[in-house]
């Protein structure tokens, strides 16, 4: 056996093991800088910065802005769906979620960092002829996935009418939610308003 692969595992790939950790630093540095500066304000040379690496290293791995930023929409977007999971880790396997629960997660998934940070990378992709596409196509998979998991931890049959835009409206709600959010964190009204959609949710789903 050739002595190279004698050696642990990662003796062998430290080179691999460093790249994708610096890959991850760029990346939940590009969302925190989107987040707080939004797209205006989060250069490359800023990302690199606030992870702790020049920007040689940085544009090795993103060779372009919209590189950087595009691939931190496609980290925002599983970032999502594994906060989402977190909360309901035995659902659907262990019986429906509480419904309750689940509009209240959704609706901190639409007001959290994650995205406010996706909401800068829209506006910045509107005015952006070389971004638009590729944040679009994201995004279209993102919303597909998301309603897959609300539909999921709901226990929603949308073979009945009206179902899948019951969700849908949900989802939208949420959205709405946390774009009220970036201007005013209003939490007692969010909360009522949480309240209601469970109610109805209960009803139009059962």
């Amino acid at each position: 056996m050739p002595k190279q692969d004698r050696l642990p595992k990662q003796d062998r790939f430290p080179k691999q093991d460093r790249s994708r950790a610096t890959r991850r630093r760029l990346l939940e540095a590009a969302v925190a800088c989107l987040a707080e500066h939004g797209w205006a304000g989060s250069t490359v040379s800023v990302v690199a910065e606030r992870a702790g690496v020049s920007r040689g290293a940085a544009q090795h791995h993103f060779p372009t802005r919209e590189d950087l930023f595009t691939a931190a929409v496609a980290y925002v977007a599983e970032e999502r769906s594994t906060a989402l999971r977190a909360l309901f880790p035995g659902a659907p396997t262990e019986g429906p979620a509480d419904r309750s629960a689940v509009v209240a997660a959704l609706v901190d998934l639409y007001t959290g960092p994650l995205f406010r940070a996706a909401l800068h990378l829209w506006v910045a992709a509107s005015n952006e002829e070389q971004l638009r596409p590729q944040v679009t196509e994201l995004e279209a998979r993102v919303g597909r996935e998301t309603h897959r998991i609300a539909v999921e931890l709901l226990s929603a049959d949308e073979s009945r009418p009206g179902v899948r835009e019951t969700v849908q409206g949900l989802l939208d709600m949420a959205r709405g939610l946390g774009l009220a959010n970036l201007l005013t964190d209003d939490g007692a009204r969010r909360e009522r308003v949480v309240t209601q959609w469970a109610a109805l949710l209960e009803e139009a789903l059962d």
